[in-house]
């Protein structure tokens, strides 16, 4: 009997995923907010559902007895996540999963001063997007336990691959802070978190919780710049922290006041994880 996958926020790292289930044999279907996006699915052969998760009441959407994984974003404001809450609430109402994977955000570790952590460091989310995420976790962990179905935790770093790099904020010249005021940051190209989350899935411990990152940081100023590198881009230009007050946007002096280096050990021993990309480096010659 084929397993039946079913992928709630079906979008960029969702259909690499379904994809890949799909060229397997294996059932799947993609949960979209619109009708775009199911059309979108449908035309990789991909079944896909519309599904607004910010709507109070979301029916039966097929999930009793299937393996879920959570993709679909909290919504842009406040510190809770509704859209897990209301998901939760379907599973309460019309039948429980088996298995639910869900991807959050290495934020729930707030600023860490650059030190080197693993998922025993205790979560200190300041940014409100990283507060969601954290809600979103114990809504999970408190479904789980009522249950007794299984839930597995990747928290993920910044997230590249094609079609998802600052190309346009280089050429647009937008300004970085120069290296020495550059918090450092973490990520994962896209198709190594695939392969994590098909790996939680399939042979994760319920309960489990992974950093899901390639385990090589470097500040956000040497990944700008290793991106203008590859890409044969100019550098952006370079400026003081104090400068970056008045010239960088919200969002990106939130990131800037948050530093770590997130270890991934757990991730490669545990769920026996080789990863295809194991440096930013690595990951951008497939790129260009």
């Amino acid at each position: 009997m084929m397993n039946k996958q079913i992928v709630v926020g079906c979008g960029y790292v969702g259909t690499r995923l379904a994809r890949q289930y799909r060229e397997q044999g294996e059932a799947v279907t993609g949960i979209v907010r619109s009708d775009a996006g199911v059309a979108r699915l449908e035309q990789l052969g991909i079944k896909g559902i519309r599904c607004d998760l910010a709507a109070e009441d979301l029916g039966d959407l097929g999930l009793a007895e299937a393996r879920v994984f959570h993709f679909a974003p909290p919504p842009g404001s406040g510190v809770q996540d509704p859209h897990t809450r209301h998901l939760v609430e379907v599973f309460e109402r019309y039948g429980n999963p088996r298995r639910v994977v869900y991807i959050s955000t290495t934020g729930v570790y707030g600023d860490c001063a650059g030190a080197w952590i693993d998922e025993t460091h205790p979560v200190a989310p300041v940014a409100a997007r990283s507060q969601r995420r954290l809600d979103a976790e114990e809504t999970l962990r408190s479904w789980s336990a009522a249950s007794g179905r299984d839930l597995v935790i990747l928290r993920v770093a910044g997230i590249y691959g094609p079609d998802r790099l600052p190309l346009e904020r280089i050429r647009a010249g937008t300004p970085m802070v120069r290296p020495q005021d550059a918090p450092y940051t973490n990520r994962i190209h896209v198709d190594d978190l695939v392969t994590a989350c098909i790996a939680a899935m399939e042979r994760a411990p319920s309960g489990a919780l992974y950093n899901a990152c390639d385990g090589h940081p470097s500040t956000m100023t040497d990944y700008f710049l290793d991106v203008a590198s590859a890409a044969g881009l100019p550098n952006p230009p370079l400026i003081s922290l104090e400068e970056a007050a008045d010239r960088l946007s919200e969002g990106m002096l939130s990131y800037l006041s948050e530093s770590r280096r997130l270890r991934n050990d757990r991730l490669r021993e545990e769920l026996g994880l080789v990863l295809r990309y194991p440096s930013l480096a690595e990951g951008l010659r497939g790129l260009f």
